[in-house]
Formats: C-alpha cells, structure tokens, sequence
C-alpha cells in the first residue's frame, strides 16, 4: 500500500487499496468525542470547513490519568518530574489510540495541548530505537521556525528520559550543522517542509525508514502555500506507517491531506475551530486615525507585556522606534529578523526587559509566553483565521486573557464581517487616548516620554550559510577570528568575507532579506 492511495470516503466505505487497520481490543466509544468538549458557546463550523468523518473502527475510550497510559515508565516518571498528571481533552481522547497504532485526527485551538497529545505518542511508539545515519524513525512537519523550536523545547525533557535524539530542522539557521546532526542519527526530526526539502535534495536525509508522521498546524501549512512540499515529503515515508495530522481549523485544504494519507483515523475536536474560549475576552475599540498611535503608545506602556500585532515588518520596526522614543520597552518580531535574533528577542519578552512585542503574523503561532493576558491588534486581520490564531497567544492553558482590535472608520465593514466569521461576539466601545475605557481594558497608561534603549539581541555577520565546500562538506559559520581562509590560514577580525568575487556574490546573497520563510 502507498502513501498516495491511503484514504477513507464520507459514506466510511474503504476504497480500493485502503483496508482497514485493526483496533486493539477493550472497551470503546464513537471515535468523534466532540460530546467531550468544553461547555459553552459555540458557533456553527464555517463555510469553509469539511465534514468531520466518522471512524470505521470504534476508538478506545478517554483516559483520566497519564499513569492509565500504556507507556514506558520513563516517560510516565518524566511527566510526574513536569508536574503533569491529568491530560487535557485532547490529550486523553487521543493517546490511548495513538499509542495503538491509529491514524489521528485532531482539531483543538493553539493552547490546547496538542504538542503533548502527539509528542508522547511519537516518543513511546520510536523508544527503543535506534536511527541509522540521514535515516530517522519519526518526523513532526511543522509551518514555522518558532513552532519548530516550541515544540523541540516541550518535547526534549521526555525524549531525553528515553534516550532519543532529536534534530530541528528550520529555514534561517545553519543548515550545515542540521545536516551534520542528521548524519549523527536523529529518531525524531522537527521540521519545516522548505528545510526539510533542501535536505533531502542534498542526500543528508531519507525518510524512507519514517514510521510515524504528524502534521501540527495543518491548516496554516495549507495557508502558507506550504501543501506540494508537504504531500511530496509524506509520500516519501514508510507507506505502513502511523500518521497524526493536528490543526485548529479543518478547511478544504485539510481536507485533501486527511484523504490522502489518513486511513479511518480516530476522530477528536476539543472545540469548533471558531468557538469563543471561556477565559477570553474579545474587545473591538474604534478609533479615529489621528489617535491611533497616541493610544498604541499608552497600551504599549502598560505594567506587565503584550503582544501588538502589524500588518507589516517594516511598520512593526517603524512602531518600535516610535514606541522607544516615547518610552516604552518595544521590540520587533518579524519575517526579516534572522533566527537567532527572534529567539533572543523572544527570550527577552519572556524575561521582561522587552514588554511591548511589535509582531507580524510569523508570531501568531507556535509561540508560548507564560502569563501573557493582553493581544492587540493594531491593523486588524482579514482571514478569521489570523484573528483566531493571533489571540491564541493569550488563555492558554485555561488562564485569562484579553483579545483587543482597533478598528478606524473605514475598517468597520471589514473587521464585523471578520469577527462573525470568527465566531466571536466582541465588547464594543468608542475610545480615545488617555480614556478611562482605554486604560480599563488594556491597562493603558500616559508614556513616560523618556527614551529607552533596548540591546540588539544579536550581532550579525554575513555568515555562508549552506555553502558546500569542493568535498561536498558544509563549511560551519563561526566567529570571524575562527573562520580560516582557503589555504588554512585564520581570517582577519576586521574581515567578514573571503575578498574573491564569487565570496562577494554569496556574502551578497546571504545579506538579502527573505521573503519567504522556511
């Protein structure tokens, strides 16, 4: 059986090629446990959205304690050591058919716990284990560097307990070094599809030997234009294998990867994917235009952090000079930031010395702060989607938080045809800067007017990234006093580059902005 023929039909017939897998035995329940989702509002499954499909075989029914899970006792000691005993929705529905082998298919907002839901599942089914050389055993496809990186951080305290190795593979970093970690052995590979791709034409991975497969954020893959790589990698694993495909929105284009390569998956929607969440608050202020920025500035000075969103890079770095001429604590977090500069720009949001996180839509996902409880959108969105996932950095994990949109005369129409997409019913209100509503809902305060400095995160050298050397090596981008030149000898401090014009050339190359992310 091929990857390409694996499919199911609405009517739960099995097409030709496709046979059902067996389910272990013992007691069971309707494989959509969406009657165990959170009480609450909910609004209908928009347009776009297909119909969930109904399992041919019965899942395994909800768990009440990780300790129910059939899982190695490392991981179970590992999890008591992370203080975590009682799964969320997702994660109990879930893992008892993940760990049996099943085809997946989870729909839950970001926040929900679906990194743990499918992170365990791939840990206990590879333990044990071991990689061969560019050949791992399980990958996690994921749409963004920072998802990569959150979900490596989350799963590294359980792959550790169980002795497996992992490798990121993402677009801005050395891709010298992921191929060389590739090459050690990696049973699990976190990966973007461009990367991963690259890699792959390079001959530093195979993933023929790949048993199981999870898509996280399917939908925004989709979105990103992201879906030929991804169908290309997948049919490039090992066709019997286990595949998990997780998202917050489930549209047509999530529809042709769960025909494709999901076979009678195990069916599980913590929430509708434009279902309000209990603990949030949405807030649609208008605004006339000529405050606009007074009022930014006041949010952009409260106690405590928030992230602002822009439409834009060169608005959000336009913003931040704006908000540290006024005195607030502002940073940029876009698609032109090099990799390392995010991470320590993130790391500074977290540890406080940024507090006003100036971010296009490369943060709405797969970035976790701790406590943030404020979302602003500046230049609202116009996908419901971008509005779901922007907010979904605030509630997490059943803590409050607030969602708040600006909204000028001339967006009005837009932002409401946005907001019912959503599924949202919004506080309305009519704000000035310095109001008493203003500061009520966001915590606004009058800036102090006092400039403020923020360190750089990171200083950049033009760096050869990816370069393959005569032997087909990759030259490693270190430090100019440690970078040595063709005959051996070590490179001027003052120089960032070999002076030879096809040096120029890559220096030039590696300089440019990237428009795309991998």
């Amino acid at each position: 059986m091929t990857r390409s023929n694996r499919s199911y039909t609405r009517d739960s017939r099995q097409q030709p090629g496709s046979g059902p897998r067996s389910s272990p035995g013992g007691r069971r329940f309707n494989g959509d446990s969406r009657a165990g989702a959170p009480v609450g509002r909910q609004s209908p499954r928009g347009k776009s959205e297909f119909a969930i499909p109904d399992s041919t075989t019965p899942a395994l029914p909800p768990i009440g304690a990780f300790s129910e899970l059939d899982m190695p006792a490392e991981l179970l000691a590992a999890l008591t050591r992370q203080g975590l005993t009682t799964p969320f929705p997702i994660q109990a529905c879930t893992l008892p058919n993940s760990l049996a082998g099943r085809d997946v298919l989870g729909r839950g907002r970001t926040g929900s716990g679906k990194t743990i839901a499918f992170g365990l599942a791939v840990l206990a089914r590879t333990a044990g284990r071991r990689a061969e050389p560019r050949r791992p055993l399980a990958l996690i496809l994921v749409p963004t560097r920072e998802l990569a990186q959150q979900v490596t951080d989350a799963l590294t305290p359980y792959a550790r307990a169980v002795r497996l190795r992992l490798a990121t593979v993402v677009g801005g970093m050395s891709i010298g070094r992921q191929a060389q970690a590739l090459r050690s052995g990696a049973e699990v590979v976190v990966a973007t599809p461009g990367r991963l791709k690259d890699l792959i034409e390079r001959g530093d991975c195979h993933l023929d030997q790949v048993a199981v497969s999870v898509l996280d954020e399917a939908d925004q893959m989709a979105d990103m234009g992201f879906l030929p790589q991804v169908t290309e990698l997948l049919e490039q694993v090992a066709p019997d294998g286990q595949t998990m495909l997780f998202s917050a929105t489930l549209d047509r284009n999530v529809d042709r990867l769960v025909r494709r390569f999901l076979t009678d998956p195990v069916v599980h929607s913590v929430d509708p994917s434009a279902a309000t969440v209990s603990t949030m608050e949405h807030h649609v202020l208008h605004i006339q235009a000529e405050d606009k920025n007074a009022a930014v500035a006041h949010i952009a000075s409260r106690t405590g952090g928030v992230i602002m969103f822009t439409d834009t890079r060169h608005g959000a770095d336009r913003l931040v000079r704006d908000l540290l001429a006024s005195g607030a604590k502002a940073a940029a977090l876009h698609g032109g930031k090099s990799q390392g500069q995010r991470n320590r720009t993130l790391e500074q949001f977290r540890n406080g010395q940024v507090t006003a996180l100036i971010a296009t839509n490369v943060a709405a996902r797969g970035i976790h702060i701790e406590g943030l409880d404020l979302v602003v959108n500046i230049d609202p969105p116009t996908d419901h989607k971008d509005y779901l996932h922007r907010g979904g950095r605030t509630a997490r994990a059943g803590e409050a938080g607030t969602v708040v949109t600006l909204v000028l005369p001339t967006q009005r129409r837009d932002v409401t045809r946005m907001i019912a997409a959503a599924g949202i019913t919004p506080h309305t209100a009519h704000v000035r800067s310095g109001d008493a509503t203003l500061a009520a809902v966001t915590g606004a305060r009058v800036p102090t007017g006092i400039p403020v400095t923020i360190p750089n995160p990171v200083v950049e050298r033009p760096r050869y990234t990816g370069s393959i050397g005569a032997n087909g090596s990759t030259r490693s981008t270190g430090s100019a006093g440690s970078r040595r030149n063709r005959r051996g000898r070590t490179a001027h401090p003052s120089r960032t580059t070999q002076a030879d014009p096809a040096s120029r050339r890559t220096r030039d190359k590696s300089a440019a902005p990237k428009s795309v992310l991998k």
